[in-house]
């Protein structure tokens, strides 16, 4: 009764095969509220290019094709609400389903996976030479290894969701940011 439609597998990699369309997913989850399509096509144009503000042509190619491909698309699929008319986009919470796709890049340019993954191997290493006595290893006990290899998924799961715009955390504070201003009209 209260099932939440998931977007099928096959739909889901056809959105996310256009850059344009995850940058733009992207740029609107770090919004709290509407954006207009120009200042989205500002943001998507220098990111792809690196120069702010991006070039004339780049820009203009960008809000083209988001007015007439990407916008009706992700409408379509109910992950926006695009106003045509007043040139209007915002994300709707469907559109979260797609961050689980959309695995981000640490600052050290590996993905988190990856960075967790070599994290949990690291730290299951440590833990195992030292219980096995392996010189070097030997002189922490191995609850050691173990308390700091929790402490630094800790720490990197609050920086994760500290930095993320696509985590829970940020839905949170619209959510908040929702609340209070319902509460001073």
């Amino acid at each position: 009764m209260f099932q939440r439609q998931q977007i099928p597998e096959a739909d889901v990699y056809h959105l996310l095969s256009n850059a344009r369309r995850r940058t733009a997913l992207t740029v609107l989850w770090e919004r709290a509220d509407e954006m207009t399509l120009r200042e989205l096509s500002e943001e998507i144009a220098s990111a792809e290019t690196g120069a702010r503000p991006a070039p004339r042509a780049v820009r203009e190619s960008v809000y083209n094709a988001l007015h007439q491909t990407h916008m009706p698309k992700l409408t379509s699929f109910g992950l926006v609400e695009y106003e045509p008319d007043r040139k209007v986009v915002r994300t709707r919470k469907r559109s979260r389903q797609l961050s689980q796709y959309m695995d981000t890049v640490t600052v050290a340019g590996v993905t988190w996976g990856e960075y967790y993954r070599t994290l949990g191997i690291g730290g299951l290493f440590a833990v195992v030479a030292s219980l096995a006595e392996i010189p070097g290893f030997v002189l922490l006990d191995p609850l050691v290894f173990a308390s700091v290899t929790l402490g630094l998924f800790a720490c990197s799961t609050l920086y994760q969701l500290a930095t993320a715009p696509t985590t829970a955390l940020v839905g949170m504070r619209r959510s908040l940011a929702n609340v209070i201003g319902r509460r001073q009209r």
